[in-house]
């Protein structure tokens, strides 16, 4: 069933006349990196995981005294208890006494529903005649219920179009904001509209090409930041800035809670790219060029150029299973964990400094991360996520497991004294290395039994990770086996 809708109706003058908007947005996000489904971005609609500061300033002409003012060039999701308005122009003579936000958007359901016990009429067609059926409007449910003039009662279950004689009062075509203004100055005001919008967001994505060449490893680092609309309002030639942090939001908020995310560092272009500066605890970034942010769209922009030549470390990483078990007391059981394969992980760090190349505040956002082949095709190698990264910090990206480094865990003894309040524990970890070259893997060992620890009669040299971790480098040769050997002392 097609419904073509025709609304006979006059409008009165606008109460006041608007220059074109210089709008100005500051876009938060709380999305949590990689997992917003880009290929679904109409499904979230207000759910995004964000929200934006719209700056709306422009000329209009105001009433002096006491008049309304009639606002539509709103977002359709905006927040109405956020709204501030004020006049530049003569900011301490004119204030706002009341303010209105009229929502009920005109539907035809909701126009049926306005109009029982009114007349309407309905067009049909039948063949290649249309026929208008006019008459009292009695029920919108299960089709049309008309009684027509002579009486009779018709029921409707198909139509082409209806007609109606006006538009209700109380249905807006548009989101309205309507000011009770008071203005000590009539004519031209130049004023500024501020609101929160949900429905918008955005978030960082970073793309890495690897290149190693015998143990020299430099990757090249590019980011984008994909910025999203779906607030119900476009926003043509916009200023926009993009805020990196976790801003707090009151649980009362109706809009989703914090705002982080963001974005970037050096430009290409000063003029045209991203600068940054501080806002509170946060990194604020604006875009040197206005964009286009129509409504129902996703638009990606550069974040950084290139870092080319970025040095980086690949590591591989053993690992066994075994969590920590101990709560209140130390943990003394002999058979747990005595045997446990591991898995050696691929990862590839680097540090966010300048003398690398970069120095850069990231925002939390996935790193896609691409190998150059031996034919000089790239070739996806892995990806992970990485959280808010100040500069001078380090980035660590795993990107997988190795296919070649395979290893497990044993226990070799174990002896508890409950009397003396100590117990010590013997493990070994043996790694093979089935590559053609020489591998160096670091035997991450989780110390699970207590606290309190000491290392004695280590077969090689570790190095303490945190309270509980240690770490032991071992250089692997070609198609060659490593046995990781030591006994953990626990006092308690």
């Amino acid at each position: 069933m097609r419904l073509a809708l025709v609304i006979a109706m006059t409008t009165a003058s606008a109460l006041a006349s608007a220059d074109t908007p210089d709008y100005a947005l500051t876009i938060y996000s709380s999305a949590t990196p990689g997992q917003i489904d880009s290929r679904r971005l109409a499904d979230y609609g207000e759910h995004l995981p964000g929200y934006a500061l719209v700056r709306d300033q422009r000329g209009m002409t105001l009433t002096k005294g006491r008049a309304e003012l009639r606002f539509t060039d709103v977002a359709a999701r905006m927040d109405p208890t956020t709204v501030g308005f004020a006049s530049l122009t003569d900011p301490d003579g004119t204030r706002v006494v009341e303010q209105n936000y009229q929502y009920d958007l005109v539907s035809g359901q909701k126009l049926l529903e306005r109009f029982i016990g009114e007349t309407i009429s309905v067009e049909q067609t039948r063949g290649e005649r249309l026929e208008t059926i006019e008459g009292n409007l009695l029920s919108a449910q299960n089709g049309l219920t008309l009684q027509l003039a002579n009486g009779q009662i018709a029921t409707l279950t198909s139509w082409s179009g209806i007609r109606f004689p006006s538009l209700p009062g109380g249905l807006m075509t548009r989101p309205t904001l309507l000011w009770l203004l008071d203005a000590e100055r009539g004519g031209r005001h130049e004023v500024r509209v501020s609101y929160q919008a949900s429905g918008l967001t955005w978030w960082a994505d970073y793309n890495a090409t690897l290149e190693e060449k015998g143990d020299d490893c430099r990757i090249d680092l590019g980011a984008w930041v994909t910025v999203v609309n779906q607030s119900g309002g476009s926003f043509p030639d916009a200023r926009l800035k993009l805020v990196a942090g976790e801003v707090n939001r009151a649980p009362a908020a109706p809009m989703h809670a914090p705002a982080p995310g963001v974005m970037m560092a050096r430009m290409a272009d000063a003029n045209e790219g991203f600068q940054e500066s501080g806002l509170f605890e946060y990194h604020l970034y604006t875009l040197g060029r206005r964009t286009d942010l129509p409504d129902s769209s996703t638009k990606q922009i550069e974040l950084f150029p290139a870092a080319v030549g970025v040095k980086c470390r690949k590591d591989l990483v053993f690992t066994a299973p075994v969590r920590r078990a101990y709560h209140s007391a130390p943990f003394t059981e002999q058979g747990y964990a005595a045997t446990v394969e591991g898995d050696v992980s691929a990862l590839l760090a680097f540090d966010n400094d300048k003398p690398n190349g970069l120095g850069i505040a990231l925002p939390a956002g996935r790193v896609r991360v691409n190998q150059l082949g031996a034919d000089g095709s790239l070739e996806f190698i892995g990806e992970d996520v990485i959280g808010h990264t100040p500069r001078n910090e380090k980035i660590s990206l795993k990107l997988g497991k190795s296919f070649d480094v395979v290893g497990e865990r044993r226990q070799v003894s174990l002896r508890v004294d409950s009397t003396a309040k100590w117990m010590e524990e013997t493990i070994e970890v043996e790694v093979r290395n089935r590559k053609e070259s020489v591998a160096r893997v670091i035997v991450r060992e989780n110390l699970y039994r207590w606290s309190q620890w000491t290392i004695k009669d280590a077969s090689h040299r570790h190095q303490p990770r945190d309270a509980a971790t240690i770490d032991f480098p071992v250089d692997i040769p070609a198609d060659g086996v490593a046995k990781v050997r030591y006994t953990a002392r626990y006092t308690w």
